[in-house]
């Protein structure tokens, strides 16, 4: 019997597939993509810019969205650039090292966005639920512990996903069914049982995301009651309109980056083109949205945008 041709990881090189199915539509298809990351990183650097300069917004809902910025443009960064070599060069190798760090971004920030979401959703309920004690709940100091704890959370249950594949034997093909390195996607071309690999994986993000989404859920069901309590109908529907971009742009990131988790355990039977056209929305979307949900259609930092532009603000 030959023997099995077992490859160890240290010079390995990778070879992304991209949307299998829509090879032909890869060039159109990073046509968005990449409009969607220029808005991106544009949206998100113009908030930094406008909190760091305007000491007025350097309250808890401004810095809690300047940590999301971050993140989302760590993000986006980490994937969108390289994923349009892929699309409009033909770039499909990646070493593997390369690929473990990707891979490392890509789960670590998308756990840090969830926690800054949800450390936004507790600042708004405790800014219409509690407003006179908002100030004294949510501290400077209290706001950097929270960002602290969300950052350490998500590098700590995230870090043994590369250590993990860094430990595996390779023996079948190099080749991922993916647009970027993600973890399910390198995982089943070991040449090694990895059951108690996937599990982890999946209890991990699950966990994650479900808590925070079930925290969020119930701090908004706590707003929109405080909502509708309300005196003045104007008062209350400014206030359902803002939740209720939130809550949208919250729902597109769940509701894509559960449908990509519980594909790999229970969606044996979706194609292949959805599942990964899918995957990729959760770490483009979001970030797309989240400068014109939380920044746009905020007054203080439109304000400040438009003067410094040079236009006047009534």
């Amino acid at each position: 019997m030959p023997p099995v041709n077992i490859s160890r990881p240290s010079s390995m090189t990778f070879l992304l597939l991209g949307i299998p199915g829509l090879e032909h539509l890869h060039v159109w298809i990073g046509i968005p993509f990449c409009s969607m990351y220029v808005v991106a990183v544009i949206g998100n650097v113009t908030i930094l810019a406008v909190v760091r300069a305007e000491r007025s917004l350097h309250e808890p809902m401004f810095l809690f969205l300047c940590m999301l910025s971050i993140t989302d443009l760590v993000l986006s960064t980490s994937t969108i650039p390289r994923m349009l070599c892929l699309f409009w060069f033909g770039a499909h190798d990646i070493a593997f090292d390369a690929c473990l760090t990707q891979m490392f971004f890509i789960h670590s920030f998308t756990a840090l966005e969830s926690g800054f979401f949800l450390a936004m959703a507790i600042d708004r309920y405790v800014a219409i639920c509690d407003p006179l004690h908002h100030s004294t709940i949510l501290t400077h100091s209290r706001i950097i512990i929270i960002g602290i704890i969300v950052v350490i959370r998500g590098v700590a249950f995230f870090t043994p996903h590369p250590i993990l594949l860094k430990q595996l034997p390779y023996c079948r093909t190099r080749i991922i069914a993916h647009t970027y390195c993600e973890f399910m996607a390198v995982v089943k071309l070991a040449c090694m049982d990895t059951g108690s690999t996937k599990r982890y994986s999946l209890s991990m993000a699950s966990i994650i995301g479900s808590s925070d989404a079930i925290l969020i859920a119930v701090s908004y069901a706590f707003i929109l009651r405080s909502v509708f309590r309300l005196p003045s109908r104007e008062a209350s529907f400014k206030a359902l309109g803002t939740c209720g971009s939130h809550v949208c742009v919250i729902l597109v990131f769940y509701s894509t980056a559960g449908f990509s988790i519980f594909t790999h355990r229970f969606g044996k039977n979706v194609p292949a083109h959805i599942h990964i056209f899918i995957a990729n929305m959760y770490l483009l979307v979001p970030p797309f949205l989240n400068p014109i949900v939380y920044g746009v259609r905020t007054k203080k930092i439109r304000g400040n945008v438009f003067r410094a532009l040079g236009f006047k603000v009534a």
